[in-house]
């Protein structure tokens, strides 16, 4: 059996390394458009939770990549100068060249080696019984037959670039600002020692009122880096392809077609302030083998039960990234709210922490709540 996997990011490496181990006979090629190591954005966001799904479903991934995280018990919110710690929701972060590296040894360990700088331009030059396209959001794959797959893609009204930064913090944080512009927000974490991702947002309407469409990017990072000074006390902002950009909405409706099948970010994509593209990726990798392994490899028998399997569980945490995203196309209008509701609005804007749940997750935060006279179903 021959698979051909086009992208060689977490997704890809990790769909290579799974069908290796289950089937070491398998002949397995990579494709790599970018070279070797080139990766966008800092870190990688796993909650507890996330973790807790990968170690059951593939404890030697999460043994490999564990030791080399940063971990925090709680998400604090900064609302007009005010922290708020919202304990019990706990985090890990990982530079996300760290993540790949190790996932590219563990790879290498099993006797594979993508091809880098390798651009696909036309899938059907591919003779394989399965390609597996974990090419990311402008997959090739996908966008060879849109049509096939029941592509949905939808943009949100927002702009954010994303950036790391020289410095520490204490936990993953939402702070949220007035200035001349208008209201703006940075979600911003750790992920190594000194190292942090850095994420700015705001309507479009702050947007426009910035200028920044008009700006070259060193330009707009000096605003932003004044913009944040309180924040970032001191500290830089690093590029990476810092561009401005409108968040996609992408969602298929069919998930495979002939001997092609998509995974992570080239099926779905899930909004950044839950955190979960990498761990939805990974996961999906896991569906598809275990598909594999459950149908003897048969392809045609496989790929629907993929998605038979894997589609109800992954709409539950796409939607609740949606409402997440919808929450923060508003966030400006929550930013009316006093710094305690505010938090709470905040930490409930997914849909998915009902009071009861949200007192057994965070005590301390329900508690201080409540001492507030602020009802936990005000959100």
């Amino acid at each position: 059996m021959r698979i051909a996997i086009a992208g060689a990011g977490p997704a890809g490496l990790y769909a290579g390394i799974l069908s290796r181990r289950a089937r070491p006979d398998i002949e397995i090629d990579i494709l790599e458009q970018n070279p070797r190591d080139a990766t966008f954005g800092f870190g990688v966001v796993f909650s507890d939770e996330a973790l807790g799904f990968l170690r059951a479903d593939d404890p030697e991934t999460a043994d490999l990549i564990e030791p080399h995280m940063m971990r925090w018990s709680d998400i604090h919110v900064v609302h007009r100068g005010e922290r708020i710690v919202i304990d019990g929701v706990g985090f890990a972060g990982i530079g996300r060249l760290e993540l790949l590296q190790l996932l590219q040894n563990r790879a290498a360990a099993l006797g594979l080696h993508p091809r880098y700088e390798t651009r696909l331009d036309d899938p059907a030059t591919l003779d394989a019984d399965l390609i597996i396209a974990a090419d990311g959001l402008n997959s090739v794959i996908r966008g060879a037959d849109p049509a096939a797959f029941g592509e949905t893609l939808t943009h949100q009204n927002n702009r954010f670039v994303w950036y790391g930064c020289d410095r520490n913090f204490d936990a993953l944080t939402q702070s949220f600002i007035d200035t001349p512009a208008g209201r703006m927000n940075a979600h911003h974490y750790s992920y190594a020692k000194g190292r942090g991702t850095f994420i700015i947002e705001m309507t479009a309407e702050v947007f426009a009122a910035t200028g920044f469409a008009d700006m070259a990017e060193p330009d707009y990072r000096a605003t932003c880096e004044a913009y944040f000074a309180d924040t970032l006390q001191g500290a830089r902002l690093i590029p990476n392809n810092s561009v401005w950009r409108r968040f996609p909405n992408l969602s298929c409706s069919r998930w495979h077609a002939g001997n092609r099948v998509l995974v992570g970010d080239a099926l779905h994509t899930a909004h950044f302030s839950i955190g979960s593209g990498t761990r939805l990726a990974l996961e999906d990798v896991i569906a598809l083998v275990r598909a594999l392994r459950d149908s003897d490899w048969t392809v045609d028998a496989a790929l629907p039960a993929y998605q038979q399997a894997r589609q109800p569980i992954l709409e539950k945490l796409t939607a609740a990234a949606r409402r997440s995203s919808d929450w923060y196309e508003a966030y400006d209008r929550h930013m009316d709210l006093a710094p305690w509701p505010f938090a709470l609005s905040y930490i409930r804007r997914a849909g998915r922490l009902s009071p009861d749940r949200l007192r057994g997750l965070a005590p301390r935060f329900t508690a201080a709540l409540e001492q507030r006279g602020i009802p936990l179903e005000a959100a």
